[in-house]
């Protein structure tokens, strides 16, 4: 257990005695997730291939649906923007969620709220890819493997281009990650466990912040994967629950025909809904 560790947990009013009882529950990178039961889950997958990956932080448990697809490398897509911006806020370029972040090219696009100019928070929340491709630039090759690999991001093959690396189109090689890998990830984060400052977490929740209810609130980030022009067949939602029962954190990944990252956050939020956590 870290310091940043022990004051993020203190920030949530945790004693000392729960966050190194937390600490000795953590599961170890890699274990096996145990299934979900399949009545209600199952049917909030519709019939769509997909995974659902849950980590309880307070026992360090983790349960799975679909567990095909919760072990498949997947690009991560418009998600990676959670890590686009904690880079971003530790290498100094971005400082305030409500900044001047995105000035419009001018070049109209199919997302309408893409052709004005945005705030950080506005374009983290309507997922403008050519905002974050800039950032991405701006950042640079060098920069961003580094961090990559620091804190073991997928297959961390970012040799597709500093700007279209997390980003799926027919023949691009893009950097992968599964489900149960973007899960751990999370759960890492939240615990203090990357090397990112406790004010970096602090600025990303702003941006993350989704939904709040008098049972919980909800952080997370869509994707989107477009493999063929605009035809959408992966859709993503990564993120974490705070809640008077506990800290979940997810990874939600659904496949098929249509599909979009707002498939995937309305069945993430009518798990966590139907456990009256949110």
């Amino acid at each position: 257990m870290n310091v940043y560790q022990y004051l993020y947990y203190r920030s949530f009013g945790i004693s000392l005695v729960a966050v190194l009882l937390f600490a000795l529950v953590l599961p170890a990178h890699g274990q096996a997730p145990r299934p979900l039961p399949e009545s209600g889950v199952q049917r909030l997958f519709a019939g769509k291939e997909g995974a659902l990956v849950i980590i309880d932080c307070s026992s360090g448990a983790v349960r799975s649906y679909g567990t095909g697809v919760a072990t498949e490398p997947l690009p991560p897509c418009s998600t990676f923007k959670i890590w686009n911006a904690l880079i971003g806020h530790e290498t100094g370029l971005l400082t305030d969620p409500d900044q001047g972040f995105y000035t419009w090219d001018g070049q109209t696009r199919a997302i309408a709220s893409w052709n004005r100019d945005l705030t950080l928070r506005e374009a983290f929340q309507v997922s403008c890819v050519p905002a974050f491709q800039a950032l991405a630039r701006t950042i640079g090759l060098e920069r961003m493997q580094s961090w990559l690999r620091s804190i073991d991001y997928g297959d961390r093959d970012i040799s597709a281009g500093i700007d279209c690396f997390w980003l799926p189109a027919k023949n691009r090689k893009t950097i992968l990650i599964t489900p149960t890998e973007q899960a751990l990830l999370m759960q890492k984060l939240v615990s203090g466990a990357l090397p990112f400052s406790p004010r970096a977490f602090s600025f990303l929740k702003e941006l993350m912040r989704c939904r709040k209810t008098d049972r919980g609130t909800l952080y997370g980030k869509t994707g989107s994967g477009a493999f063929d022009k605009e035809r959408y067949m992966l859709g993503w939602y990564v993120g974490f629950v705070e809640t008077r029962e506990g800290l979940f954190c997810f990874a939600c990944a659904v496949k098929g025909e249509n599909v979009m990252g707002k498939d995937a956050r309305a069945l993430v939020e009518a798990f966590f809904e139907e456990r009256g956590y949110l």
